[in-house]
């Protein structure tokens, strides 16, 4: 979603849980779902554990729940819902939720996150590990993430990541549409 700034950080919020079950996740939950890496290829350097995924059929979208639901959806619902409460309008829908590690050394090539639905979803990022050597630009300009912060990004500017680091860097990140932008859009959002 276009949000008028680069990026918003709304400080702090409590994601020590959150940080804690995707950190002690195995390695196999890391390779269970490949299909960010396959169908973007900016992602080729990443590994997701997919919570929710939503289907490119905008403005009719069909939200399926993957394995990542049953491995972090206990300790990732409360967080996306402090979240929701504390900064966005009530009443909408999270579309999407995956954790996602960007390997160290690796990199994230520039982008705008072009599917119609990332234009009106809020999309959320929360970091779970990072190091010094991390740098998310967006729009021409280097952020550094913090740990226990939460950020919205502006997807519909160029972006990338790049972790000079030799650790990985993990994130949580959703996408929330609001109820206006929904109902502007006549969206339906269908669980399959």
């Amino acid at each position: 979603m276009d949000i008028g700034v680069p990026i918003k950080d709304w400080g702090e919020v409590d994601t020590a849980r959150l940080r804690e079950a995707i950190v002690r996740q195995p390695d196999v939950a890391w390779d269970e779902d490949k299909q960010r890496q396959v169908d973007y290829d900016v992602h080729r350097q990443t590994k997701s554990i997919v919570m929710l995924f939503a289907s490119q059929t905008w403005p009719r979208v069909t939200i399926t729940r993957e394995k990542g639901w049953d491995r972090i959806a206990d300790v990732a619902e409360p967080v996306m819902a402090e979240v929701i409460r504390r900064f966005y309008p009530p009443g909408g829908t999270i579309i999407r939720a995956v954790a996602a590690k960007l390997m160290a050394g690796g990199n994230i090539t520039p982008h705008i996150d072009s599917l119609t639905s990332f234009a009106y979803g809020h999309r959320i990022h929360i970091p779970v590990t990072t190091n010094k050597l991390v740098r998310f630009m967006i729009d021409g300009s280097p952020y550094c993430f913090e740990i226990g912060h939460v950020y919205e990004i502006n997807n519909q500017k160029i972006h990338s990541v790049m972790n000079a680091g030799k650790e990985d860097r993990i994130s949580f990140i959703f996408d929330y549409v609001p109820p206006d932008a929904a109902k502007e859009q006549n969206a339906v959002f269908v669980n399959g």
